[in-house]
């Protein structure tokens, strides 16, 4: 008798195109519709939750600093919004249950690679006047180059006044750009390591060329404060309290002539972030566990600072729950709340890109079109700075995905000794809560301009809808 042949499992992964019915595929591509929008105005980690916050009020939600105040009553079945300094952003659906019981969490980050103005950036040079920066998050420089970039932000004059920055987001805006060497003269450039061939100090953002008349010390310089004091009322001093930073100018669009993918800056991770606001804004049942998302801030620098998931924050809010349901404050009760906890930390990863496919295991790697990837652990080289999800939970999520029709699939991120990242998974590990890393694979990831299928898109967004309302571990 002949051997029967087994079915490779890794070889046989199909894409989520091919078994979608027409009707979903519509789908797909409507929701990606959405998401072009919300890139092209999500464009700083304050504009983001701008968005997030009046999106769910919208949707019915209650600012909780009333309820922690004391002037409104919590119950359960309430919908609640948690602002954190403006920059960081956690809604909550509330089931029924005491949440010491534990909560459904899905976590991303609105932060994102980009140019911070330095504390004093405007310089004259050479005919020009520049607004020197400092690279947030890890780039390669030199793409940051030749490109269009806007300006978005908050300034804070000497009155206390607060200003909002938005320069080169209109069509008829000025827009800005930091120069490059010409090929011609660029023999030693080209030589150089790709990390030196733009090194920090030279992503200088042009802003101007025509000299105030009859100035005589630095005419240019003087003629670009004059134009920010006169429409905006800034003085040179006040970008000391200011938080000004430079994007893209161009916008998110479809990629493809089937229209399969979306490009835009950002996507890393505001991909992630989409989806589960929109998951979480079309819960309409009542729950049993309460559902969370939590929109974080400075994970591109390690989550630090006090609207990153490393500051007491994200605890604060999940003891401010547990008290408004039963008035007891006692850290135990906290403490269990998170420890029986679950939480999809809501992240990109790296899509296979068969252009560099040298740099993938591409046995163990996501594929675009494939749906949501899964990740047990992140991390670099013997998994340092990893959260190492335990094979129980991971057998619970996606159990609950197989039995939801969920597109899925496990990778890891490149090659072992090659390189590495880290999300909030770990932060959030620390609090005791189970937690995997679970999101839409990228091409080009912390370029300008980034790549997702709309695909993983969809069944991200569906996946985190599932686990929000019916995860239970």
């Amino acid at each position: 008798m002949a051997d029967k042949k087994i079915k490779s499992y890794v070889d046989d992964r199909k894409s989520a195109w091919e078994t979608m019915t027409d009707a979903e595929t519509k789908k797909v591509l409507d929701f990606g519709a959405g998401y072009i929008d919300f890139l092209n105005t999500a464009l700083t980690e304050r504009l983001a939750a701008d968005i997030i916050i009046a999106e769910a009020k919208k949707a019915g939600y209650k600012d909780f600093a009333s309820v922690i105040n004391g002037k409104t009553k919590f119950k359960a079945g309430d919908k609640y919004f948690y602002n954190i300094h403006e920059k960081s952003v956690i809604l909550a659906n509330t089931g029924s249950e005491d949440p010491s019981t534990g909560l459904n969490i899905v976590g991303s980050h609105i932060d994102a690679p980009r140019l911070d103005f330095k504390p004093n950036p405007i310089v004259e040079d050479g005919g020009f006047a520049y607004a020197k920066t400092h690279y947030y998050g890890g780039i390669k420089k030199y793409q940051w180059t030749t490109i269009p970039l806007r300006l978005e932000g908050v300034v804070f004059t000497k009155t206390g006044k607060k200003v909002t920055l938005s320069i080169g987001g209109k069509p008829e805006d000025p827009k800005f750009v930091i120069t490059d060497l010409l090929p011609h003269l660029a023999q030693e450039q080209v030589t150089k390591p790709a990390s030196e061939v733009v090194p920090g100090e030279k992503l200088n953002i042009l802003l101007g060329s025509r000299p105030l008349k009859d100035e005589e010390r630095n005419p240019i310089k003087t003629l670009v404060l004059d134009y920010l004091n006169k429409n905006y009322g800034i003085d040179e001093v006040d970008f000391n309290r200011a938080e000004i930073e430079a994007v893209p100018a161009f916008n998110a669009c479809d990629i493809g002539l089937d229209r399969s993918m979306t490009g835009g800056y950002a996507q890393d991770d505001r991909v992630c972030a989409y989806a589960s606001l929109k998951a979480m804004l079309e819960i309409k049942k009542k729950l049993t566990k309460t559902a969370i998302c939590y929109f974080s801030d400075k994970e591109e620098i390690g989550s630090m600072g006090n609207t990153g998931a490393r500051s007491a924050a994200f605890r604060t809010f999940v003891a401010e729950l547990c008290f408004a349901y039963s008035n007891k404050n006692t850290d135990i009760r906290t403490g269990r709340a998170l420890a029986n906890s679950c939480m999809l930390s809501a992240d990109v990863t790296a899509g296979f890109d068969p252009l560099y496919g040298d740099a993938y295991d591409n046995t163990n790697c996501s594929f675009c079109g494939r749906g949501i990837a899964l990740e047990k652990y992140t991390g670099a080289r013997g998994k340092s700075g990893a959260s190492d999800a335990n094979p129980e939970f991971i057998s619970k999520v996606t159990g609950l995905f197989d039995k939801e029709k969920v597109h899925w699939q496990m990778n890891e991120m490149g090659r072992i000794d090659l390189g590495g990242g880290g999300t909030i998974a770990q932060y959030m590990a620390d609090l005791g809560i189970n937690v995997i890393d679970c999101g839409v694979p990228v091409l080009s990831m912390h370029a300008p301009f980034e790549v997702t299928s709309k695909a993983d898109l969809y069944w991200t967004y569906r996946a985190y809808g599932v686990f929000l309302t019916k995860m239970s571990f």
